[in-house]
């Protein structure tokens, strides 16, 4: 895997290819926003349930490459995909510095609150959303800016959380892990004494029956604790690498395994592509995804 220090210095070398590569997934319309579907059927789903679920990753709200007019039309798009249920999966605030402005958590807060499923619209938070915070970082504890924007527009915010819902007839949970990184390394606050604030017992204890469950996890990386309990694990954090080539990425921050797509460990994993960058707006061979996953349908993926 290569460092971030080094995937800059690999991305100034890509920039000989030319402006508009680099600037790839931005300077595009909108409507060329690419919409990736996924048909999985895990074991045990109950026969008759069919789920359609729409997820966001790692928006990364900022002018000019994640503007209010870009979050609207996502939201639009997303909307006419007349899904069941819709998740959001992390990463709001902007995770880059060449912006020219930083878009405030109660404006791309306020774009969200117009999504609409008939299952509603459920969200966790990511990595950045805890660091963009500097008092909950500074003091160890606390709502993040971010939780309390999405809370104010009518969207939950699940950490180490549990709710079950019902659609014809047939009962499901959505779960909500906390984040794995939502401290920055103790040592930069000596208040802070741990990395995350993950629970994944906690949180499936709160599932009191046999149920399926959709486990909505930032970063991909508790897979590989996932039990065969969950249904589907559905994750962001890994952008697909940012930038990805014959199915490979340099920079895989959970292992190439689980930096983008759909697998199979424990339980299904359907890990996002994303929307937005980090690092520096730049992607290359992984344009910015809604995803959609129809559950309880037999197939794979279609682009």
């Amino acid at each position: 895997m290569l460092t971030r220090r080094h995937f800059l210095k690999f991305s100034g070398g890509l920039g000989a290819l030319g402006v508009s590569t680099t600037a790839y997934g931005f300077s595009a319309p909108v409507l060329r926003l690419n919409v990736t579907r996924y048909n999985v059927s895990p074991p045990k789903w109950p026969p008759g349930l069919k789920l359609k679920i729409a997820a966001l990753a790692d928006l990364h709200a900022c002018d000019p490459w994640m503007s209010l007019d870009r979050i609207h039309a996502i939201v639009a798009r997303t909307n006419a995909l007349k899904p069941d249920v819709i998740v959001l999966l992390g990463d709001y605030v902007a995770g880059h510095r060449q912006v020219s402005r930083f878009i405030p958590a109660g404006e791309w807060a306020g774009v969200l609150g117009g999504l609409k499923a008939p299952l509603g619209v459920h969200a966790v938070l990511g990595n950045h959303d805890w660091w963009d915070d500097k008092t909950v970082q500074r003091e160890g504890q606390g709502t993040t800016i971010a939780a309390r924007a999405l809370e104010a527009v009518g969207i939950p915010v699940y950490e180490n959380d549990a709710k079950k819902f019902s659609k014809d007839g047939h009962p499901f949970w959505i779960a909500g892990l906390g984040d794995q990184l939502a401290y920055l390394p103790a040592r930069r606050f000596r208040s802070v004494r741990r990395i995350g604030v993950d629970d994944l017992g906690a949180t499936l204890a709160k599932v009191t029956d046999t149920a399926p469950v959709i486990l909505m996890a930032h970063e991909p990386d508790v897979a590989r604790r996932v039990p065969s309990r969950v249904a589907l694990q559905l994750s962001g954090h890994t952008h697909g690498g940012q930038v990805r080539m014959l199915g490979w990425s340099p920079i895989a921050p959970s292992g190439q395994l689980l930096t983008y797509g759909h697998v199979r460990i424990n339980c299904d994993i359907v890990v996002s592509g994303g929307l937005g960058c980090s690092l520096m707006p730049f992607r290359l061979g992984v344009p910015p995804e809604i995803v959609l996953v129809t559950v309880g349908a037999a197939g794979s993926v279609v682009a």
